[in-house]
């Protein structure tokens, strides 16, 4: 029988390039999408196994893992949790509800999702659970407040699971890409005019002349760091198949630089260095 693999988040970007590579190695490739137009797209344009899941709708998760099951025969050989968003705006200038549906996309949706994957991998006597963190996942930058909060957060719960999972045959990995080109730019501009009411901002300066334009740009400049959805691509590989995985997997230069940093230097300098990305 064929390895499988349930990849979230696959309307485009990562998730997208992640269940085309899978497919083309012969992997059983089962795609959630968020919108149930995007699945039914997928399924037309590229002839994958789809489902619907959308994180913030624990329904979806239920009913998407079980349709997932059905196509797989019951076996689930990966997870790769991977779909989510970003707020970008001033920690003060946050509203609760809106970290709190973040969360739900980022965090709560993923935990759930994990939880009915693995009794089927206990059951299995092995599996992969790989988790879409980000370098904003152990390092803090301005303006990012509640995707920090949400990768932090994951980092912590992912580092739990892999100790409570020793000796299960289950194997629990990060993926911590830097800057990638995809459409997170794009997605995290309409969740910033749902939430934030930047023109009323203490740091409203700020955001008229440098976050708005940066956002709403329709060809960005790239970043000296940003590479491919397909760097990502082939660390889940390297995760899902090779005998012995790390446990993280750090992608581009700015993902090194970081956490070198951070390890290895005063707060006051790493936050000098955050700042001035």
């Amino acid at each position: 029988m064929r390895q499988s693999i349930l990849i979230t988040g696959c309307s485009s970007g990562i998730g997208l390039d992640c269940a085309l590579k899978f497919k083309q190695n012969d992997w059983l490739v089962i795609a959630s999408c968020r919108r149930p137009q995007d699945v039914e797209l997928l399924k037309a344009s590229y002839n994958l196994e789809t489902v619907h899941i959308d994180y913030e709708k624990p329904e979806t998760i239920h009913s998407g893992f079980k349709a997932a099951l059905a196509l797989s025969g019951g076996k689930i050989d990966v997870l790769f949790n991977n779909g989510a968003y970003a707020i970008p705006a001033a920690v003060e200038d946050l509203p609760t509800d809106a970290l709190r549906s973040l969360f739900e996309a980022n965090f709560f949706g993923w935990h759930t999702l994990t939880r009915l994957a693995l009794p089927i991998m206990f059951k299995q006597k092995s599996g992969r659970i790989i988790q879409n963190s980000s370098v904003l996942g152990f390092a803090a930058m301005r303006f990012r407040g509640a995707y920090n909060a949400s990768k932090f957060a994951l980092e912590g719960l992912t580092d739990t699971l892999r100790l409570e999972l020793e000796g299960s045959g289950v194997k629990i990995i990060l993926i911590e890409p830097g800057p990638i080109r995809t459409k997170i730019r794009e997605n995290a501009f309409a969740q910033f005019q749902k939430w934030v009411p930047w023109q009323k901002s203490r740091q409203r300066s700020i955001y008229q002349t440098e976050l708005i334009p940066r956002l709403s740009a329709l060809n960005p400049p790239k970043d000296m760091f940003e590479l491919s959805a397909s760097a990502v691509s082939n660390a889940v590989w390297k995760a899902a198949t090779c005998k012995t995985p790390h446990t993280r997997y750090r992608i581009t230069w700015a993902t090194t630089l970081m956490m070198i940093t951070k390890r290895l230097f005063p707060t006051k300098f790493a936050d000098y260095i955050c700042k001035r990305f």
